[in-house]
């Protein structure tokens, strides 16, 4: 097996993907005004600031983060707004026209960087994440190889982060579930933390004109509902 040509082609198919997906009418469904996209944030919000709070602790300015696959940077940006110093940020991405946008709509002073994580000499961060990017890449050997460079690219006692999808998507076969197997394999950490949230997306959708209450009830009773989790798994010392 040449995992050199496995990983590039891996690479490759991902650009395609979501260069072709950025241009579509599939966007529409998530466009950031439509009432179901909001109360998505707002949930990732909540969770996100509880995580953290409890993990990295409420002070971020001194945080050195590194967001990898970091998209139009807003996981960069409300971490800004919650006191992050833009100079300690640095965001990832593989497509050009994604990362003109994080620039453009985000604080100046975060290093941003285009290309793959193993081609970039990234040490000694505080936070590490990774936002839907691991159920993007298909080949397994693929999503260990990334967990690893996250992990080195870590300091002793830091946090790695991933929010992503807890089940497959019958209508897209470009995505594939991370599961909590893969997550305890990939990252040998002795504290962690695991949550799920948001319903899945077709049910959010039938809500998306009901309260606010009823979504966020019935993601309450029901966590198999639950379509997505954020986790977090420190590095020992």
């Amino acid at each position: 097996m040449n995992t050199h040509t496995d990983k590039q082609a891996e690479q490759d198919r991902i650009k395609d993907v979501y260069r072709r997906w950025h241009g579509g009418a599939a966007l529409d469904r998530y466009a950031w005004h439509r009432p179901e996209i909001l109360q998505q944030v707002a949930a990732r919000s909540r969770a996100f600031a509880a995580l953290l709070s409890s993990t990295v602790g409420g002070d971020l300015s001194g945080l050195k983060v590194l967001d990898v696959g970091c998209g139009t940077g807003g996981f960069l940006r409300q971490l800004i707004d919650w006191g992050a110093d833009p100079a300690r940020l640095t965001g990832t991405e593989l497509q050009q026209d994604r990362l003109d946008a994080a620039r453009r709509g985000t604080a100046g002073g975060v290093a941003w960087r285009l290309g793959p994580l193993d081609t970039m000499a990234l040490r000694d961060f505080d936070l590490v994440s990774a936002q839907t990017v691991f159920s993007s890449i298909l080949d397994a050997g693929v999503r260990r190889e990334l967990a690893g460079q996250m992990w080195r690219a870590l300091r002793p006692g830091g946090w790695c982060l991933v929010f992503d999808f807890r089940y497959d998507n019958p209508r897209n076969r470009n995505v594939r579930k991370v599961t909590r197997a893969e997550l305890a394999g990939f990252w040998p950490g002795e504290r962690s933390r695991y949550r799920s949230l948001m319903l899945a997306p077709p049910i959010h959708r039938l809500l998306a004109r009901a309260p606010w209450m009823a979504s966020d009830l019935l993601a309450a009773l029901a966590p198999p509902l639950r379509s997505h989790f954020m986790y977090m798994v420190q590095k020992g010392g």
